[in-house]
């Protein structure tokens, strides 16, 4: 079986940077079980380039705190493009923080990879607790 760029993380990035020119990452880290998504961990990050790619991500995730196989990507904007400022985007990931504890089936909303950088999905058994 093959897949395409876009169902992998580099992909995503090089499309996303092309669309907004810049923007900022709002990133949960979860742990996927057998019958649920766990958050353990959160971050943002501006995104200026498109030169990033899932090793990079990887090792910038392996001090994270939690044991995490998935994360999750939500990308914000200023109005005048570009990334958000840093105090919109600690309240912005509070927000998406919120939403993904009150319906794990918000991960889907975000651009979600597994471990290896490979898009996903959750269903909605496995989002049930």
């Amino acid at each position: 079986m093959s897949t395409s760029d876009e169902m992998h993380f580099d992909g995503w990035l090089k499309a996303a940077f092309a669309e907004t020119g810049g923007f900022t990452a709002l990133v949960v880290l979860v742990e996927i079980g057998e019958r649920d998504a766990t958050p353990v961990a959160s971050t943002f990050l501006h995104v200026i380039g498109d030169e990033t790619d899932w090793a990079a991500m990887r090792r910038m995730f392996a001090s994270a705190p939690g044991k995490w196989n998935g994360a999750v990507f939500f990308t914000e904007t200023a109005k005048e493009g570009g990334p958000i400022p840093e105090p919109l985007a600690r309240i912005e990931l509070r927000r998406v923080e919120s939403m993904i504890d009150d319906d794990r089936l918000t991960l889907n909303e975000g651009a979600f990879f597994d471990r290896h950088g490979r898009r996903m999905r959750i269903d909605e058994d496995e989002a049930a607790e």
